[in-house]
């Protein structure tokens, strides 16, 4: 008698304990967006680049294949719809509202695309990801070339020099496995330290080839990632560090499993199941995930760890290693470049040999290095604003919070775990 009591009481406990979800006149529309979303997926591979929600929606859309036109008058329709909702009183919905309005207006781009609609370069980028770059033209970087002409001299053409200093810190392929391990496993600590993450986040590491990208994670779902390093080109030290805040801590490992927990689950948000690649979800990922790099690690203490913990494990003479930095932080001041030569290849204004030959001299790297960044621009197209721009934007918003790495990591947890749009990134 006395255990049925006790089981009975904490039966009623656990009731109380679970959260019940308020509802709201953007519920219907969100399940939709999803479900749309997942069919606009069966058209495109890649499109959906990560989805947890239920199964049976995924299962129902396997294999859909509506006609374009006809998604693209219901991405109208859910546009409509979300006018018709009105303002939203509460600020986190409103908040919401406007996250729902850039994801439609991103699908609605991305079908007239699928349906051969040209767009320029900004129009595309500003359709999908909710921004419009500022192209600067090739000749403003140059006077960054003449500084970093400084950092390297001798003969011959400046990519050529650069590229082979690089090179001297290749991680040994045997090596690679540790020094990764080490270096998320540092990225991890420095986020912990700030942001509370669930007590079964984990991620799964593979070494892959034949992608156009250097790296890239996979979110599954439950606090789950599996990222993938690139291994066609010789991977560098700077690339563990990298790649370790980016693909996982505080980057996208860490922005996914925010979403999910505080708004899929923790409110009941449906869309936050699912995300599309093309979308300007996808500039506030890769901002964020490149921007948590010097976040993590800042001032000199990146140099301090690779040289102490990074460079033995792989073997390296780290010499010369705070010169290597060096490097690749005035390299950062050509990443407009890239914009730019993207623009000017996918409009045709130039061919494919003049975007390598342009990638080189401006990216300062080796033609095969050139050739995989040219092979993701065509895959992925206006895609490639949102590391550099994004970035800029990310930083920019963190670092209102003031000096306090304190304030900024508060100020990087909430980006992370709210219904962020690029907009807000201007307050």
């Amino acid at each position: 008698m006395i255990r049925r009591l006790a089981v009975s009481l904490f039966a009623a406990a656990s009731v109380l304990a679970t959260p019940v979800l308020a509802k709201s006149s953007l519920d219907p529309i969100a399940e939709q967006y999803v479900k749309l979303s997942l069919r606009i997926g069966e058209h495109e591979e890649g499109y959906i680049d990560a989805f947890y929600g239920p199964a049976e929606w995924q299962a129902a859309a396997k294999g859909d294949k509506t006609p374009l036109p006809k998604l693209q008058a219901e991405v109208a329709a859910l546009e409509a719809a979300l006018a018709a909702a009105g303002k939203q009183t509460d600020p986190m919905e409103a908040r919401r509202a406007e996250f729902l309005r850039g994801q439609l207006k991103a699908a609605e781009t991305r079908l007239r695309m699928m349906q051969g609609e040209k767009l320029s370069f900004e129009d595309e980028a500003e359709g999908l990801f909710g921004v419009r770059p500022k192209l600067k033209p090739l000749a403003s970087y140059d006077p960054v070339l003449a500084d970093i002409e400084k950092l390297v001299p001798g003969d011959g053409p400046l990519w050529q020099r650069v590229d082979s200093f690089n090179e001297r810190f290749v991680i040994p392929a045997d090596k690679l496995r540790p020094v990764f391990d080490a270096a998320i496993a540092e990225c991890r600590k420095r986020t912990v330290a700030h942001i509370k993450l669930p007590a079964n986040e984990r991620f799964t590491l593979e070494f892959v080839t034949g992608k156009s990208w250097s790296g890239y994670n996979w979110y599954k779902g439950d606090a789950h990632s599996l990222i993938q390093v690139n291994t066609d080109l010789p991977v560098r030290l700077s690339r563990a560090v990298d790649l370790g805040c980016h693909e996982g801590y505080p980057g996208h490992h860490v922005y996914n499993l925010l979403l999910e927990e505080h708004l899929s689950k923790g409110k009941g948000w449906v869309e936050f199941t699912v995300y599309p690649l093309y979308s300007p979800q996808s500039l506030l990922a890769e901002g964020s995930a490149n921007y948590g790099i010097d976040l993590a690690f800042p001032g000199e203490e990146r140099l301090t760890f690779e040289t102490s913990v990074l460079y033995p494990l792989a073997g390296l003479d780290a010499q010369d290693a705070g010169r290597f930095l060096g490097l690749l932080e005035a390299q950062k001041k050509l990443a407009g470049s890239r914009f730019t030569i993207a623009a000017e290849y996918l409009s045709g204004r130039i061919d494919r040999e003049a975007a390598i030959a342009l990638t080189q001299k401006y990216g300062l790297v080796s033609r095969k290095r050139a050739e995989q960044t040219v092979s993701f621009s065509e895959q992925y197209r206006s895609y490639v604003i949102n590391y550099g721009l994004g970035q800029d934007m990310v930083r920019e918003h963190v670092e209102r919070a003031g000096p306090s790495q304190a304030a900024r990591w508060k100020r990087m947890e909430h980006l992370l775990s709210e219904p962020t749009v690029p907009a807000d990134l201007a307050q």
